[in-house]
């Protein structure tokens, strides 16, 4: 005759525990979080928010590198999914990707030849989100736009609203074709108005500031796709 299960001698350690979706962002100094000296850019004001005590929200990799171009963003791509932290022996559930602004800079005038020419942007652009779809669930954050009038950047990067935004429908193209959920952040700044959002950049024109991090971690953190995450 079995003999009744005591549920007082049950280990509840054993018990699964839900765990936390392992996320990782990657992209340029935007991801990187420079220009935010208090707050530490979108990607560390969220972190901050996922890691209270009182949420279940997601583990968050800030891998925002300054200067990276969408082929740099490829090529480390594979690397850091498979050699960061927990996310060794197994892969992230979602990547997030912010990159193209640097790509869309053209180089000493603003007739100079872009930084990385349409056509190779296109093409590695594709690459790279293809590589990431087999890994992973893919998003996709969009650039902000920059102010002309401060250009250039360091001296001889020159940044346009009209390569902006070629850059960017490139971007908004590529992941509809692959039904990755893009924020076009371009357009949603710009319509807030010129003073708005010029109000919300560095003095180099091309950065957020602290007000412009917080509006972005706004604009983010109610963006569906990432409230699905955190819930």
């Amino acid at each position: 005759m079995q003999a009744a299960i005591n549920p007082t001698r049950i280990n509840l350690s054993v018990v699964p525990q839900r765990q936390p979706l392992k996320v990782v962002v990657l992209g340029d100094s935007i991801v990187y979080g420079f220009g935010d000296p208090e707050g530490g850019g979108w990607v560390e004001r969220l972190r901050r928010q996922w890691m209270s005590p009182d949420t279940s929200g997601p583990i968050l990799y800030n891998l925002g590198v300054r200067g990276n171009r969408v082929i740099q963003v490829r090529d480390r791509l594979d690397h850091e999914f498979r050699h960061r932290g927990e996310l060794r022996n197994r892969l992230p559930d979602v990547s997030i990707f912010s990159v193209g602004l640097n790509d869309s800079s053209r180089v000493q005038s603003f007739q100079g030849r872009n930084y990385t020419e349409f056509n190779d942007f296109e093409t590695t652009l594709h690459s790279m989100l293809d590589q990431a779809q087999r890994l992973c669930n893919v998003l996709f954050v969009g650039m902000t736009p920059i102010d002309e009038s401060k250009m250039p950047f360091q001296g001889c990067l020159y940044y346009t609203l009209a390569d902006q935004f070629r850059y960017k429908e490139a971007t908004r193209q590529a992941c509809l074709e692959r039904d990755i959920p893009y924020l076009d952040l371009f357009e949603i700044w710009l319509n807030r108005g010129e003073s708005w959002w010029k109000s919300r950049l560095c003095s180099d024109g091309l950065h957020p500031n602290v007000a412009g991090y917080e509006a972005l971690l706004e604009d983010i953190r109610h963006w569906e796709p990432i409230q699905e995450l955190a819930y």
